[in-house]
């Protein structure tokens, strides 16, 4: 009710539609949880996922330098690398320059489970955008890069790491 335009008509609008930011979190939230449906059957998680490609796009980073990056506790990390160490995704290499870091690497596992998803990755993503154009798609991810640069969010890190 508190939404409720003076029209009497139901949900949350502003003049001339609905709002963005209910829409982005509708929208967020169906395709997360899409998401995390179609990766179920490779045995993933969204954050399993999430935290394989941030290695597998800087293989040798740190644990430390990871934690920083996803926003949260370097013992969060700790947790979610051990995940993927048990399911022999990912390995810990003693660093060569500090003894005290650990590098992050994909094992040849990992990089064929990440070949094996691009696919459900893409499919996911022509689902959600089945609606658009090309085109259409296209502006709509441009738009969407500037609201995220505006806001301060880094387009490789999903907020959800921060709520643990």
């Amino acid at each position: 009710m508190a939404f409720e335009q003076a029209s009497g008509s139901p949900g949350p609008q502003r003049s001339g539609g609905p709002q963005v930011a209910f829409l982005l979190a509708q929208l967020g939230s169906h395709a997360a949880q899409r998401f995390s449906e179609r990766i179920a059957a490779l045995e993933l998680t969204p954050p399993d996922v999430g935290v394989l490609r941030m290695i597998a796009m800087d293989p040798g980073g740190s644990q430390r330098a990871l934690a920083e990056k996803l926003g949260v506790v370097p013992s969060r990390v700790v947790a979610l690398i051990d995940h993927l160490a048990n399911k022999g995704l990912v390995e810990r290499r003693r660093s060569t320059t500090d003894r005290r870091n650990h590098e992050l690497h994909p094992t040849a596992a990992a990089r064929e489970l990440m070949i094996s998803l691009w696919p459900v990755v893409q499919a996911h993503e022509a689902d959600i955008t089945s609606a658009l154009t090309p085109e259409e798609r296209d502006q709509l991810a441009a738009l969407l890069v500037r609201i995220a640069e505006q806001q301060g969010l880094d387009n490789d890190v999903h907020p959800g790491y921060r709520r643990s």
